[in-house]
């Protein structure tokens, strides 16, 4: 009967001697109420009653950060959520120093997401994310720094804007598309009238280049149907041909 009583003291005394860390945990040891060592992974041999252990986990924390209502610096009221990325560099004080570090974390972030995106406007809030995200993680990561926590990424996932403001940025959108689209069109009318002004001058150099362009006018309207057409030509546009014709004959005599 005392070697059973044994064994069964021996067996209770490992089992709450005795705690096996996975190779992502780390254990902060207690003894009688003080802090002795940050044990892990592998075995861990404890003293019953008087040593205590706290598990803290290494790895990546991925926390979705709900929407939070803000009012922008122009005074525009929208719904933000964001994505967290933290973990833990040093578990004693994750543990001391704070005493929920997850939710420690997350309430630090909603506060510094509703400050950050208060403090600029909505359009820099819509076309320079990099900017914003990089000030969040800047700010969470200087914060927790205390807590033993290293905030890798901040990303914002989604803005919600009022409908009236969707509508707003519709028919700017809109407004915008076709602001481009005249001045793409006006700079295609520049465009030809400069080569335009330059096919005048060689014209003006070369008066046979216009007969030549009015028959070949002929020619494409012929080409395109078998209807007959009629194109009156003027009798000054041969001039320029006969006179050529005269000065040839003279040249020969």
């Amino acid at each position: 009967m005392f070697y059973i009583l044994l064994i069964v003291f021996l067996v209770m005394f490992l089992s709450s001697a005795i705690r096996v860390l996975r190779e992502y945990e780390r254990g902060v040891i207690f003894r009688l109420g003080r802090v002795i060592a940050t044990k892990g992974p592998g075995i861990i041999i404890l003293i019953p009653v008087i040593d205590k252990m706290v598990k803290v986990s290494l790895r990546l924390v991925t926390m979705d950060v709900p929407s939070q209502d803000v009012i922008t610096k122009d005074n525009v009221s929208i719904k933000v959520n964001a994505v967290v990325y933290f973990r833990v560099v040093d578990p004693t004080k994750a543990v001391v120093e704070v005493e929920d570090y997850l939710f420690a974390t997350s309430q630090l972030a909603q506060t510094t997401l509703r400050s950050v995106c208060g403090e600029v406007e909505l359009d820099e809030i819509l076309s320079e994310r990099e900017r914003i995200n990089a000030k969040l993680q800047s700010i969470l990561d200087k914060h927790t720094d205390p807590w033993g926590i290293k905030v890798t990424t901040v990303e914002v996932k989604h803005i919600d804007l009022p409908e009236e403001m969707q509508r707003s940025m519709a028919r700017q959108a809109e407004a915008e598309r076709e602001r481009r689209a005249k001045v793409i069109s006006a700079e295609g009318e520049y465009q030809a009238a400069r080569r335009l002004a330059e096919a005048a001058e060689i014209i003006e150099k070369y008066p046979e280049a216009l007969q030549l362009r009015y028959l070949q006018t002929l020619r494409e309207i012929a080409s395109e149907g078998n209807s007959t057409t009629l194109f009156p030509i003027p009798i000054d546009l041969l001039i320029p041909f006969m006179k050529k014709i005269k000065k040839i004959k003279e040249e020969e005599e």
